[in-house]
């Protein structure tokens, strides 16, 4: 049994205790590194030094008895495009293979005072686009189920991770689906909070009005303490919602007694693998056993959510990624001739195939002469799609389906094929584009892979997210898997 299979109490309980140490904790992390990561290569850097010093530090707060923080002395993971202070930070692209920031994420400050120990950068597709993390410029992350296939993306990195026991928990991000994707594929807990719940202060941008930043544990408790820790107003973003954040441990009852879920007809219908649809309805006998009851609902403007997510994804990234541009940051390209010669060679030779068909896509989108057709209507059927939800929510408490309509495919099958490739965010899409939370939880193997189960809640209620996932947990054994190695 590896020491990070104990919940978050527990290792508490036995750093209290002086059973272990926080050294004990990183040496554990980093030897599975060392043993597993040729294999994963779920990290794009490792900084053993700083890992290693920051837990002596640790050990010596913990003998002398000083104030200990939420998340005391575990070793944790950041996706590389959430900024460090002085530990690189490349998004997964070449463009930014030499960047080191001057400041930390407002999360990435957060962890630091609940005294965690950073690891290291988590592997991602490149600006985080992407749903495989083939995109990612340095190399693809794999699978710990089956090392012939995707984790997913684009927080490939940070799921496999947590799978792999590589690191306690890491950090995402999700735009359309990034966590919950890859966490449905690794078998592993993946929670996108509401937009502004979580700063985004010092998450680099791919498109502002979808990025969040979440935790993927390997439990529903362990994802409850890292949202306590993460959650909060900063003025530093001013996307960030003023809202008092709840106790959200105090939520974890276990209590689903005349809850009301609501099932979308279409997240079971064509596309769905029929043996992920048969691990949804499981796990809704599972809850209706609990006292909870369930009925089919529809959510009518679902089939146009992912052209809606391209469309604005892209025009908010063509925007967004006009910053690189050879001269504030990253790589600049060697004699060009002029300035503007410049721009054009540093982008061209930085952005991967990936990037440069977003900002392409995202730039005819805002253009002059089409930017009614296809930006102003995509904004229109996003509040379309919101406006779904919020009826559903009128007489529901939170809506059910599958993560993904698959389980993890295989690397390299669906490379050449874009327009498949994004058909695989299609249940977490949606959620992405109404704002609101969702949390994705394993359910069940299917021919050995993980399926995951999508809890999706009203706008800043994550407790009852959370308590639904945690009261299912709890009357599991799904998230106690692990991959073999």
């Amino acid at each position: 049994m590896s020491l990070f299979d104990n919940t978050l109490p527990e290792i508490h309980n036995k750093l209290h205790q002086k059973e272990i140490s926080v050294s004990d904790l990183v040496g554990h992390a980093l030897e599975t590194i060392g043993a597993r990561e040729d294999k994963i290569k779920a990290y794009i850097t490792v900084d053993e030094e700083q890992a290693r010093a920051s837990a002596r530090q640790l050990d010596d707060h913990l003998i002398s008895g000083k104030e200990r923080g939420l998340l005391f002395g575990l070793p944790v993971g950041i996706k590389d495009n959430i900024v460090t202070e002085g530990l690189r930070t490349t998004c997964g692209s070449q463009f930014l293979k030499n960047f080191d920031p001057v400041y930390d994420a407002t999360v990435v400050g957060k962890l630091r005072t609940a005294q965690t120990v950073t690891l290291g950068k988590m592997n991602m597709d490149e600006f985080a686009m992407g749903g495989s993390n083939e995109n990612s410029s340095f190399f693809p992350a794999r699978n710990p189920w089956d090392l012939e296939r995707v984790p997913g993306g684009s927080s490939g990195g940070s799921a496999a991770a947590v799978a792999a026991g590589e690191a306690y928990f890491t950090l995402g991000s999700d735009t359309g689906g990034s966590i919950r994707q890859p966490a449905s594929y690794c078998g592993v807990v993946g929670l996108k909070p509401t937009y502004g719940l979580v700063s985004r202060f010092g998450l680099v941008a791919f498109a502002s009005s979808l990025d969040q930043i979440g935790p993927i544990t390997k439990n529903v408790q362990d994802s409850a303490y890292v949202l306590q820790a993460i959650a909060g107003y900063d003025h530093k973003d001013s996307t960030s919602a003023k809202v008092d954040v709840p106790d959200y441990l105090n939520a974890l009852t276990g209590d689903v007694k005349g809850l009301r879920i609501a099932v979308p007809k279409e997240y079971l219908g064509e596309g769905v693998d029929p043996q992920v649809k048969e691990k949804v309805l499981d796990a809704l006998k599972t809850l209706e056993g609990l006292g909870a009851v369930w009925e089919e609902v529809s959510l009518p403007h679902t089939e146009y959510a992912v052209a809606t997510y391209y469309l604005l994804a892209s025009s908010e990234a063509s925007s967004n990624l006009a910053r690189f541009d050879g001269v504030r940051y990253g790589v600049r390209a060697d004699n060009p001739d002029n300035l503007l010669d410049l721009y054009h060679q540093s982008r061209t030779q930085g952005f991967g195939p990936e990037v440069k068909r977003r900002i392409m896509l995202g730039t005819y989108a805002l253009s002059s002469g089409y930017y009614d057709a296809y930006y102003l209507k995509a904004q229109k059927v996003r509040t379309l799609i919101k406006q779904d939800f919020d009826r559903v929510f009128e007489q529901y408490d939170v809506i059910i389906g599958p993560t993904a309509p698959t389980t993890a495919f295989k690397i390299g099958s669906q490379v050449d094929d874009p327009l498949t490739m994004y058909l695989n965010d299609i249940l977490t899409i949606p959620v992405s584009l109404a704002g609101v939370p969702a949390i994705s939880i394993p359910c069940g193997l299917a021919d050995g892979l993980p399926v995951g189960l999508q809890i999706i809640g009203k706008a800043f209620d994550e407790s009852s997210v959370l308590r639904v996932a945690h009261a299912f947990e709890q009357n599991t054994e799904f998230h106690k898997q692990r991959p073999q190695l």
